[in-house]
């Protein structure tokens, strides 16, 4: 994974995963992950309140894809947590600086998505455990998509937020 800038702002690239990204993780293993930096500006939001902007302040279309995609590759998505949700996502840790969201799996290939916050950088990361061979196939087919699904969100959310109200 390099250091590449996408978007025409080069607001969202792609970069090595920290240690710290690891460590924040709940998986039993970690088989797959990537992260991205995407510049939010100056407002003052919770990892949180991003996560919410980047997911949930989508446009309907987007959502729609996002939803069906997710449970098209079997994660349990929109099931009642008491730690809350975002876009159907389990509210697993959260603190103004990170929320980890996650999400259990019918095909055994749980994941999990880090918010963390750092100044004006948002930082954002899939984490995935395959389960079974079953799990690595299907995301070895989604795979592409996913990051350009990634890259799309990400540019789309640091417009709004960096326009935005806090």
């Amino acid at each position: 994974m390099g250091g590449e800038a996408i978007g025409s702002a080069d607001r969202v690239r792609q970069v090595d995963v920290p240690a710290s990204v690891r460590k924040l993780s709940t998986l039993t293993r970690i088989d797959y992950a990537d992260t991205f930096l995407v510049d939010v500006g100056p407002a003052l939001r919770t990892a949180e309140q991003c996560a919410r902007e980047v997911l949930e302040g989508a446009p309907l279309a987007i959502r729609t894809q996002l939803l069906s995609g997710w449970s098209s590759i079997g994660l349990k998505i929109g099931k009642d947590s008491p730690t809350g949700s975002v876009l159907g996502w389990q509210v697993r840790q959260s603190t103004p600086d990170y929320v980890l969201l996650g999400a259990d799996s019918r095909i055994g290939m749980p994941g999990e998505l880090l918010f963390s916050k750092d100044g004006d950088t948002l930082t954002f990361a899939t984490l995935v455990h395959h389960g079974n061979l079953l799990a690595r196939a299907v995301w070895a087919m989604v795979e592409p998509a996913h990051i350009r699904m990634v890259r799309h969100i990400l540019d789309q959310a640091s417009r709004r937020l960096r326009s935005g109200p806090a």
